[in-house]
């Protein structure tokens, strides 16, 4: 075989049109004519019948069809016809058998059929499992990696060096740390693909993981009477959960900035109405850490506008949409047109090319933590469950938010006297600018910040107003002339904000929430923009690290809105982490 030369003996020019089928019998398979090849080698066939190409990937398709064997699927090549009764082949087959009839003849050697596919059949999908696959082993390289760190630090920090038997005993803990840990994440299905890239689904598994492993531990070392030194355990286990997140946090960022260049992106077809169509792919294109490419549309025959987008068909060709763009995700918005029966039935049809289908649901800002499918006599059936805005989770966000500050206040001492000494050298007046600002339920309080503009600031609003680059009620100007040359580099790395750890110490703002706004600011809000005063205002949040001044009104209301109606420990640390790479980014802070 590997001195076969498939394009010998095809005239010029016609090599880029040859399919090679090494697997047939010539006799067997009806082809176009083709050029003769040597006996008992594979032949190429020339420019094949679309129809026989089509009943090849059927025959060969990897798909279980009523638990057909290999001879049942040549059978299926031999008669196409028989895609409507494979039973027949096999019957038949039998038949002759039993009466002493030869096999037909076939190919001496046959690779397994799920390793035959007809080149150029479908190759986005492959692209995006190699990426896919790719990532999934940093990650496990990385656990284990994490898991023998703390396994390391823990018996350092504890024993030092080893001197006795129980030294070597937590030697080998230590060892095998990370397998217990990549075992743990493996069963809290860390590693599935539907909760990585975007999210915190993962980051709430790797901590569900943590705990199990550190109450497994206890349960264990409890049950069997074992002496565990605890100091080990406390230093261990946790410090693997929670260098596990912040490693998966830092391999996320690097798969978003891939994404911003363009690579591992999934190409995706949109289906829907113009309006819809124009909504999401504008949002996935300013989102792009989601790693979504729309490169076509399929509209209801009736359309009557302009998507922005090359449209690939109706409703009735997603399946050629998806095979001609060479798309491997199909995303279904919202409309009439499309109901279960016709989406069972397109879902039919990508299960072959396993085309992931994604159907948006007309909830708005609804996240997955809220929702639960509920069958009722068959019938799915979504339950929305009230966001949670009081409770025994509130009180541990309070714990959170006052301890936090707290800590940052001693441990960022030395950067708070440094700016406030910048400040008093830079210009006149204090060091501290007191606002007046809307809190939870609509309660005014006085929040802190760094001095960043001149004394005659306010003054100057009047006559600056028609400079306005913000829409809505927001004033915002990129280069303000009211603020100082240290107020400039405050403001690029929000150093100016620290001062709302004495808010957030006091009860009165948290560290991830809305954006606290002015009392003027409220009474302009519409009733549904006045949700986002449920809860306490925060330090930071969805709208500031998603691109602070460069979002319109409309788009930083409704993160604030989703931040409300999605809260969650796990929420919050995400954000957390997302501040310093959008601080370090300085885009959008002006």
């Amino acid at each position: 075989m590997s001195d076969f030369d498939p394009t010998a003996g095809a005239p010029p020019g016609r090599q880029d049109d040859t399919i090679v089928l090494p697997f047939f019998d010539f006799s067997v398979v009806p082809t176009s004519p083709a050029p003769a090849g040597d006996a008992g080698r594979p032949l190429t066939v020339a420019r094949a019948d679309p129809e026989l190409v089509r009943d090849i990937e059927q025959a060969f398709d990897p798909v279980d069809r009523s638990g057909l064997d290999l001879d049942d699927r040549f059978d299926l090549l031999d008669d196409p016809h028989l895609l409507d009764d494979p039973g027949a082949g096999r019957r038949a087959r039998r038949a002759r058998e039993s009466a002493g009839g030869a096999r037909p003849a076939r190919h001496a050697t046959r690779p397994p059929f799920w390793s035959r596919r007809v080149p150029g059949r479908h190759a986005a999908v492959p692209r995006r499992a190699g990426w896919e696959s790719r990532y999934r082993s940093t990650l496990l390289l990385a656990d284990l990696g994490v898991g023998l760190a703390a396994g390391a630090l823990a018996f350092v920090l504890r024993f030092g060096r080893v001197t006795s038997v129980e030294d070597r005993v937590y030697l080998l803990f230590s060892v095998l740390l990370p397998v217990a840990l990549v075992a743990v994440l493996a069963l809290a299905r860390a590693y599935e693909s539907r909760f990585l890239f975007v999210g915190t689904d993962e980051y709430q598994r790797v901590i569900r993981a943590g705990l199990g492993l550190t109450a497994g531990a206890a349960i264990v070392s409890y049950a069997f009477d074992i002496p565990t030194a605890r100091s080990y355990v406390l230093v261990a286990l946790p410090a693997a959960a929670f260098a596990a997140v912040v490693v998966r946090f830092a391999l996320r960022k690097r798969l978003h900035r891939a994404r911003e260049r363009g690579e591992c992106l999934r190409r995706v077809v949109v289906v829907g109405h113009e309006l819809a169509i124009l909504h999401v792919t504008r949002q996935l294109r300013r989102e792009r850490y989601h790693g979504m490419e729309v490169v076509g549309a399929c509209l209801p025959p009736s359309r009557a506008g302009d998507v922005d987008l090359p449209v690939l068909g109706t409703f009735d060709d997603v399946a050629e949409a998806v095979r001609a763009s060479a798309a491997d995700t199909v995303v279904v918005l919202s409309c009439p047109e499309l109901d279960g029966q016709a989406l069972r039935r397109l879902a039919w049809r990508l299960e072959r090319d396993e085309v992931d289908l994604i159907v948006a649901s007309a909830l708005i800002d609804v996240a997955g933590a809220r929702t639960t499918i509920r069958p009722v006599d068959g019938l799915p059936m979504l339950h929305v469950e009230h966001p949670r805005l009081e409770g025994g989770a509130r009180v541990v966000k309070e714990v959170v938010d006052r301890v936090g500050a707290a800590f940052l206040l001693v441990l960022l001492a030395p950067v708070l006297l440094a700016v406030a000494v910048a400040i008093r050298r830079d210009s006149p007046g204090p060091v501290l600018f007191r606002q007046v600002r809307t809190g939870r339920d609509g309660s005014p309080f006085l929040m802190y910040k760094f001095r960043s503009m001149y004394l005659d600031a306010e003054a100057r609003l009047a006559e600056l107003a028609h400079l306005n680059e913000h829409d809505g009620v927001l004033f915002k100007i990129r280069d303000d002339p009211r603020v100082t040359p240290v107020g400039r580099w405050l403001r690029r790395l929000s150093l100016d904000e620290l001062p709302q750890l004495l808010n957030v110490l006091r009860g009165q703002m948290s560290l991830v929430g809305p954006r606290p706004p002015l009392p003027q600011e409220v009474a302009a809000y519409p009733d549904d923009v006045r949700r986002r005063l449920a809860v306490k205002p925060g330090m930071t949040g969805l709208w500031q690290v998603s691109g602070r001044s460069d979002l319109s009104w409309e788009e930083a209301i409704r993160l604030d809105l989703r931040y409300v109606e999605n809260w969650s420990l796990s929420l919050d640390i995400v954000i957390l982490m997302r501040t310093v790479t959008a601080v370090a980014r300085t885009s959008g802070a002006y």
